[in-house]
């Protein structure tokens, strides 16, 4: 399965199944340099595939720590002064192997390095098929998550289905998170639909017919950030469950993706709040608890402390917090929300986990 750009200029292709790494020659064969920045734990797991791939291509390996504590000044200072020590030219080629945090680092040291040199994503998990394409990439700060970044396209997006399957199952419902966004943000009949493929731990841990989603997700995605690649309408919407999502995943230090299905069940009871929706709350919930998914954190959330992250969200102005909401599903719109509607919300969210 393959999937392109459709921009103006300087397009690039997605490349979704299994043993899609044989195609990663075709983009990096004539760069003068290349460089790979690895995952420490995906280094582990595959050391004799990496090591033999990079052998082949001469490049050098660049392990980092796993996950977010990658993308912080620290690891992106000692990075690129490495990289730099090597003589390099523009000819160089960055290939981010690992989740979504490798590529938001790798991807932010490629456009940083010699204002900006070539880079591959070859992401290894679920929920890096929502962060390797669109071309967002960064580092956090002591303030916030993703707050300081670029938009900067890969010259191609390598998505082995292979990787997926050492994934640990915390890993897998991370992942999960973004693809069940997409189907929220695709309609009713999306919804129902991936909600009655994957009914269980058991049924998302066997990964049956994930193919088919991830493909689907990334197919939503793509059509939303070609049309607004810098963010400024309709790839807000994408950020659904992640003004909530982010607070808490950055001041608690829980996965990605559970901070973002839980932001996902906020905006649903902040929507039934402000548009009179009529979503059942319990229904989500159930259908997350079948999912394994670790909700008991939200009985240790405090409102002023999640309400002060929420203000750092990129999406906010002069006026407030917005939100991403689901008017209906399929619907989403870009909001602000007041203070009393949040927390309001906030005590109807906790008192189902009392």
């Amino acid at each position: 399965m393959e999937l392109k750009t459709s921009y103006a200029s300087d397009n690039y292709p997605i490349i979704v199944k299994h043993h899609a790494i044989n195609s990663l020659e075709r983009y990096i064969k004539n760069e003068e340099q290349r460089f790979f920045i690895i995952d420490k734990q995906v280094y582990n797991l595959f050391v004799d595939k990496l090591e033999a791939l990079a052998q082949k291509f001469d490049a050098k390996c660049i392990v980092i720590p796993s996950g977010e504590t990658s993308k912080s000044f620290e690891h992106y200072h000692r990075t690129i002064e490495y990289l730099l020590s090597h003589q390099l030219t523009r000819q160089t080629c960055i290939v981010a192997i690992g989740g979504g945090a490798t590529g938001d680092f790798a991807g932010f040291i490629a456009a940083t390095l010699l204002r900006g040199v070539s880079f591959v994503q070859v992401p290894t998990t679920i929920l890096a098929h929502d962060s390797s394409v669109g071309g967002k990439v960064g580092i956090n700060s002591e303030h916030g998550k993703n707050l300081i970044g670029a938009f900067y396209r890969p010259k191609a997006v390598i998505y082995d289905l292979g990787f997926l399957e050492t994934l640990p199952y915390s890993e897998i419902l991370s992942g999960y998170a973004e693809v069940y966004k997409h189907a929220l943000l695709n309609g009713e009949k999306s919804t129902k639909n991936i909600e009655s493929n994957f009914t269980s731990n058991k049924v998302l841990q066997a990964l049956k017919n994930l193919d088919y989603y991830l493909f689907e997700g990334i197919k939503t995605k793509l059509n939303i950030v070609v049309e607004d690649e810098k963010e400024k309408g309709k790839r807000k919407f994408l950020n659904l469950g992640h003004t909530f999502g982010h607070a808490i995943e950055y001041e608690h230090k829980i996965p990605h993706g559970h901070a973002v299905m839980i932001g996902i069940l906020y905006q649903f009871i902040v929507a039934n709040h402000l548009f009179e929706t009529n979503y059942n709350i319990q229904h989500y919930i159930n259908y997350m608890k079948k999912l394994k998914y670790p909700l008991s954190i939200i009985k240790q959330l405090h409102f002023e402390d999640t309400y002060h992250f929420m203000l750092l969200d990129k999406k906010n102005d002069y006026n407030g917090i917005q939100m991403v909401l689901l008017k209906n599903l399929g619907k989403p719109v870009v909001t602000h929300v007041d203070k009393d509607t949040l927390l309001s919300a906030f005590e109807e969210l906790q008192s189902y986990f009392k």
